[in-house]
């Protein structure tokens, strides 16, 4: 029976494991901000994530959704957002929402 609609639907929620997912992948990307500061390496990429908060200076809604203009309250989760296991997403707001 085929039934309309995308093969693969993305759930409405996180469920525990992901989010528990989302902080290890944050976790770890602050690990090798720290490591790569560390060494002396610049770069505009780096400058730009040693000044993001760390996971554990963040809010739970920074931490699993992300800014979206065209969302309802500029929010949407982050696991709507293409690739973003491996994109860097900004960890802020931007200022003015």
């Amino acid at each position: 029976m085929a039934l309309s609609g995308r093969a693969w639907h993305i759930p409405a929620r996180l469920s525990p494991t992901r989010k528990a997912n989302v902080r290890k992948r944050l976790k770890a990307a602050d690990e090798v901000i720290e490591v790569l500061s560390q060494t002396g390496v610049t770069c505009r990429a780096l400058e730009w994530a040693k000044h993001q908060p760390k996971e554990c200076d963040m809010l739970p809604r920074d931490k699993y959704t992300t800014f979206s203009r065209k969302h309802k309250e500029y929010r949407k989760g982050v696991h709507r957002v293409p690739k973003f296991t491996r994109v860097p997403l900004p960890r802020t707001t931007p200022e003015g929402f």
